[in-house]
């Protein structure tokens, strides 16, 4: 899995192996807890006593922790999740600003925060308490370092006060508040966090489904990418009965079945040869397009593939990927997509990209963004942008529906 740029992954401990590897739950697929305060706070104390680990590094010192640390764990009661320790948000400096831009930047992300207070003055724990409340995102006030406290009760008041909730108070030293915190955050998890599926009502038991995959040299060698991995292991906890196949064996490989698939997913770059070659019974979608439904707001995607059409030399295009990498020869975002606009519109067609996170906050100067698939991040990243675009009222859309448009077949495809 690619790293995020500022962001530490953490290497397996001894005794992993590589089934464990197979079967983990992949990052962008866990609820992610964010622990957000000022410096010396005690973010990170409480995030170890919080897991039993010495997850993050501990020291009387302001600031140790500088980038955010993301740390995969599972939690019982919640399972399956991701801790953010960030740097604190009264860094000072201009290296002290960079971190809380990065601290910033992790808030996109989070499903549930959970905001430190310490210290006479909360006015910044106040802010991004209320940050937190203007995007809905479930946040949980803490009063840290309980046992340190002479007047608990009254600094418990005074929180209170400001906010209009109580806050836990919690202690890393003696764990008080640490069981309360758990509750707290469980009841918080959204009810349909799990809920969404993949292919959603498009298949069930027994069904016959065909994967047409190109691995060419987008593809990671000896590796599936993660959408592929992800949909085949839904199908196969489904029951579905699996083909899969690269693009130049589609033909042969139909030829071989007993009958015709129900459903074929393919990559969107092959969209018009497999529309072109699949059986007509068979109902034809995407992984990205899929993914748009599972990661983002399809519905909104595809009113944003309508500015496709109106655009002209003028225009000015948004790409936005979530992973980091090496520039391909054929990449789908860098080369495949702009050289479709181009040829569409003219090669004066302006077109910026932007990987990873960094998404920009003014986008009023763009007629329309392209968002990939979104694999790599959580729903709630993804949610954060879409957000922004309505917000600014820029359309936006993504990679599997703006190939579907442009070649004519967004309304011959199905979709969750």
């Amino acid at each position: 899995m690619r790293k995020e740029k500022g962001e530490i992954s953490f290497p397996r401990t001894k005794g992993d192996n590589m089934s464990t590897t197979l079967n983990d739950t992949p990052l962008a697929n866990r609820l992610h807890i964010g622990f957000y305060g000022k410096r010396n706070s005690g973010k990170s104390s409480l995030i170890n006593a919080f897991t039993g680990q010495e997850v993050s590094i501990v020291s009387e010192v302001a600031g140790t922790t500088t980038d955010p640390v993301n740390k995969a764990m599972e939690i019982h009661g919640i399972g399956a999740c991701v801790l953010i320790d960030t740097a604190g948000f009264d860094d000072i400096g201009e290296l002290g600003e960079m971190r809380i831009k990065k601290t910033e930047k992790t808030a996109d992300k989070t499903d549930i925060a959970i905001v430190l207070f310490s210290g006479d003055d909360i006015t910044k724990e106040c802010e991004w308490y209320e940050l937190f409340k203007s995007k809905n995102i479930p946040v949980i006030p803490v009063v840290s370092k309980a046992d340190l406290l002479v007047n608990g009760s009254a600094y418990v008041f005074k929180v209170r006060n400001r906010i209009g909730e109580k806050p836990l108070q919690v202690s890393a030293v003696d764990r008080s508040g640490i069981d309360e915190l758990k509750e707290q955050i469980i009841r918080l998890i959204p009810s349909d966090y799990n809920a969404p599926t993949i292919t959603g009502s498009l298949c069930e038991e027994g069904d016959l489904i065909m994967l047409v995959m190109p691995q060419d040299i987008q593809a990671p060698k000896g590796r599936l990418i993660l959408p592929q991995v992800q949909t085949i292991r839904e199908l196969l906890d489904k029951k579905c009965s699996v083909m899969s196949c690269t693009t130049d064996k589609m033909i042969h490989t139909l030829s071989t079945l007993s009958r015709e698939p129900k459903l074929i997913i393919t990559d969107s770059q092959v969209f018009s040869y497999v529309y072109e070659n699949k059986p007509e019974s068979s109902m034809l979608t995407s992984f990205s397009v899929l993914f748009a439904a599972y990661k983002g707001d399809l519905t909104y995607y595809i009113e944003g593939a309508k500015a496709l059409d109106s655009l002209t030399e003028n225009s000015h295009i948004l790409i936005a990927e979530c992973c980091t990498h090496a520039p391909l020869s054929e990449d789908i975002g860098r080369i495949k997509i702009p050289r479709l606009l181009r040829k569409r519109v003219g090669e004066s067609l302006r077109i910026d990209m932007v990987s990873g996170t960094d998404f920009p906050e003014d986008l009023s100067g763009y007629d329309l963004i392209i968002q990939c698939g979104g694999c790599m991040f959580n729903r709630q990243y993804i949610m954060t942008r879409i957000d922004k675009a309505k917000a600014q009222k820029v359309p936006m859309t993504n990679y599997g529906v703006t190939i579907a448009h442009l070649t004519g077949i967004l309304d011959k495809i199905v979709t969750p």
